[in-house]
């Protein structure tokens, strides 16, 4: 679907580079001779659709959004194609026409998005008070755009919009924003904001005032009345407050207003349906007052320009109050033109993404690698002003202190690669977020972890306890500067809500899935509890990670979701490959091989080692080779994440190896569709990044990483000095290629090495693990058995 240019290392959209040299795209952050950086390597396309034609499924593809951010920051400036349906980054590559350009994102999630706020578009002509319909249905003041003239790289993104003969650029600071408009000689042109715009529906209540002659600030409540996040299920209840500086003086401003029913319903539905829109058309035009406050707000201001005239935007924003606002605003990029902010946001990703230096393979397989690790280094933003100070979940003002506040923690995602990645990259994040979780549920009054946090939203999406696998995971690899005690007590009281003690299973609607994923995280708690020196919950908690046995059907030989009165329930034709029979978002033989803490205790159910070889070799023989949504490895979703790396236990390395790497080559592209599932806030891109580099974990909670057959010659990841002991661990593949993805034997600083796993406490100290490639499995190196 997707035609990509290559200028330099960067990666463009389309065929047409007059907008290129327009922009200097090409002479900004692209080494003159020598070295590639890191960001030459990166296409924030890849995985930005949210097509279901695409995937072959209702989920969709990647759900990334192609805007300006910065590592982790709280902004991101990016273009909008939609508000309506499961598009929950506001942008997929396939739309033809553009709304505007917001200030908050999601990244790749795929329920019912949220944020898109502050939503700027450039336009010329007669104001107009809605977008419209992409299908041109009804009219508004969206844009066609030119595909060949999109430009994305990290903390840049620039279109030229077709219908306004407008060039817009955009690019960011971790708590502000920017855009630089190109505008056409006009009379009437234009920058038009509309403060109730949200994706997946609206903020109930705006607020804006002219400060000065080149000012605005306000405030965009949103809460889940106007739906959003989950189509208002999810909770989310947060305000965002702005400010926002024009290069142009407000000579000929005004707002528009329109008075929203109270029994009319806003939510994602709602706000896109003629009836919502034909409302909004005849909103009221407001000339000669200074501030206004209502239900659905927007603002414009009028000026002439000539041709190619440049007009800015800047805009600080904050979750936490007004005064927020403004002094992000003024600590970021007062005084800066757009080419600074530009230039330190590129410096920012070219720090944060040298923390891993690979060598050797394509430049495909190098855009697809940094990309990956890109996607990783989205989410859990900061949640933090640059004054430390954050909104917590009691709604107050709170100071921050030693720890940034993170927010959008999608754990049932998470917890499998992102967070054992981090631990590795950027143990500081892990901190920060389970500081987060922790002052979270304290501040809520909550006392236990939240699976899926949003803008301190306590959604309960998915299922699981999550935040328990990051917690243990953290902690075994000394990550331990936050309240361990605290964290162990509410982790006690989220298993004593959320787990299989009144049954000793769970059962409907996902007996299978809940069962098994609470069992893991009761074992995640023994390993804490063990920790801390509390033996009998160690013990107590390592026999309730047994709950996955009373869900085990000796009869068919497989996990069977039970009924509450203990009877299993009807064991329908197809049973282990059908979609939600016992389990969510899966069946039952991609959730079956979930028993990732007692993996022996597993391999014994299934009939021994022999039996359950052979049946997790049939799992891969029959996933298709497009890898995209299917019944057998289905890599588009994260129950089967960890699935590849049992071969290792199950005395099969090569076939680890193999698997691994034919799902690096096979479910990841250089391309828009280049992600087969839904992104989930990094954890498609995490996996990526750590089997690429030749080793993932089998049990997040262990320090136990699984090694297998990396893509490059060499990968070198950076380690942090405040936590770990070494400087850089290595990982060396000798005569490494598509051919020769077989180990043959190992060194570990210079050592024979016959383990076909690592363990993190001898990576974080440093040193080099060299790997001998070739084309046929050696069935003896790695094996428990070998010689």
């Amino acid at each position: 679907m997707s035609q990509l240019v290559m200028v330099g290392k960067k990666v463009y959209s389309g065929l047409g580079l007059v907008w290129l040299a327009l922009l200097g795209a090409c002479s900004n952050g692209t080494p003159q001779g020598g070295d590639s950086a890191a960001t030459d390597f990166v296409n924030p396309f890849i995985g930005a659709s949210t097509s279901v034609g695409e995937a072959g499924v209702y989920h969709g593809l990647g759900k990334t959004f192609p805007g300006a951010t910065t590592p982790y920051g709280m902004i991101q400036v990016s273009p909008n194609t939609i508000t309506g349906g499961d598009n929950s980054p506001g942008y997929s590559y396939e739309h033809k026409t553009i709304e505007g350009f917001a200030f908050t994102q999601m990244s790749g999630v795929g329920w019912f998005g949220d944020l898109g706020n502050f939503l700027v578009m450039p336009t010329t002509g007669e104001l107009k008070t809605i977008a419209g319909k992409e299908d041109g249905s009804i009219q508004g003041y969206r844009s066609r755009y030119d595909k060949a003239s999109e430009v994305a790289e990290p903390g840049y993104y620039a279109v030229q919009l077709a219908d306004y003969g407008v060039g817009v650029e955009t690019t960011a600071a971790p708590h502000s924003g920017m855009i630089r408009f190109t505008f056409p000689e006009s009379q009437e042109s234009r920058i038009q904001i509309d403060l109730a715009r949200r994706v997946g529906g609206t903020s109930v209540r705006q607020y804006i005032r002219k400060v000065d002659d080149h000012t605005i600030h306000g405030w965009m409540e949103c809460t889940p009345e106007g739906g959003g996040w989950g189509d208002g299920e999810g909770k989310a209840d947060y305000t965002v407050y702005f400010y926002a500086r024009f290069s142009k003086p407000l000579a000929d401003y005004g707002f528009w207003r329109s008075d929203i029913p109270d029994d009319w319903s806003r939510k994602r539905d709602d706000v896109v349906s003629e009836r919502y829109l034909r409302h909004v058309e005849k909103a009221e035009i407001i000339q000669g007052q200074s501030e206004l406050e209502g239900d659905h707000l927007g603002f414009f201001t009028d000026f002439e320009t000539d041709a190619n005239e440049e007009v800015t935007l800047q805009v600080g924003i904050s979750f936490v109050d007004l005064a927020g606002a403004e002094n992000n605003f003024r600590k970021e990029i007062e005084g800066k033109d757009f080419d600074q902010v530009r230039a330190e946001a590129t410096d920012l990703w070219n720090n944060a993404l040298s923390g891993i230096d690979v060598q050797g393979g394509t430049d495909d397989q190098k855009t697809i690698f940094y990309t990956a690790l890109y996607h990783t280094m989205i989410d859990p933003r900061t949640y933090t002003d640059v004054d430390g100070r954050y909104m917590g979940g009691d709604q107050k003002i709170h100071e921050s202190g030693s720890y940034t506040r993170r927010t959008i923690f999608s754990g049932w995602d998470v917890f499998r690669s992102q967070f054992p990645l981090q631990t590795l990259i950027n143990p500081q994040l892990v901190s920060d977020q389970l500081n987060s979780l922790i002052e979270l549920a304290d501040e809520s009054g909550k006392g236990y972890f939240e699976r899926w946090e949003l803008l301190n939203a306590y959604s309960g999406c998915m299922i699981g306890n999550p935040a328990l696998s990051v917690l243990a995971d953290a902690y075994v690899k000394g990550i331990r500067d936050y309240d361990v005690e605290k964290a162990y007590q509410y982790a006690v009281h989220t298993s004593q809500l959320f787990g299989n003690d009144k049954l000793g299973y769970t059962g409907p609607p996902f007996s299978i899935s809940n069962t098994l994923e609470y069992a893991y995280t009761d074992w995640c708690i023994s390993q804490l509890a063990n920790g801390l020196g509390k033996h009998d919950d160690a013990q107590l908690f390592l026999e309730k990670g047994q709950a996955y046995r009373h869900v085990f059907d000796p009869e068919k030989g497989w996990f069977r979701p039970k009924k509450e009165d203990g009877s299993w329930e009807e064991w329908p034709e197809n049973a282990r490959t059908t979609e939600w029979y016992g389990t969510i978002e899966s069946n039952p033989y991609q959730q079956g091989w979930f028993v990732p803490h007692d993996i022996p205790g597993m391999i014994e159910l299934m009939g021994g080692p022999s039996k359950a070889l052979a049946d997790l070799t049939d799992f891969f023989e029959k996933t298709p080779e497009h890898m995209l949504w299917n019944d057998y490895y289905n890599h588009a979703n994260e129950p089967v994440h960890l699935v590849p790396f049992l071969f290792n236990h199950l005395d099969a390395p090569w076939l680890t190896q193999k698997w691994t790497r034919h799902i690096c080559e096979t479910a990841y592209k250089n391309s828009v569709e280049g992600i087969v599932g839904n992104e989930d806030v990094g954890q498609m891109s995490a996996w990526y990044v750590l089997a690429a580099s030749g080793i993932h974990p089998s049990c997040p909670g262990t320090t136990r990483y699984e090694i297998t057959s990396p893509l490059f010659d060499e990968v070198s990841f950076a380690l942090d000095p405040d936590y770990f002991d070494g400087t850089t661990f290595k990982i060396t593949a000798h005569d490494n290629s598509p051919e020769n993805c077989y180990i043959q034997k190992a060194l570990l600083n210079g050592q024979p090495y016959n383990k076909c796993y690592i363990d993190f406490q001898d990576m974080v100290a440093g040193g080099t693990l060299e790997l001998f490639m070739g084309p046929q499995p050696n069935e003896n190196w790695g094996r428990a058995t070998g010689s």
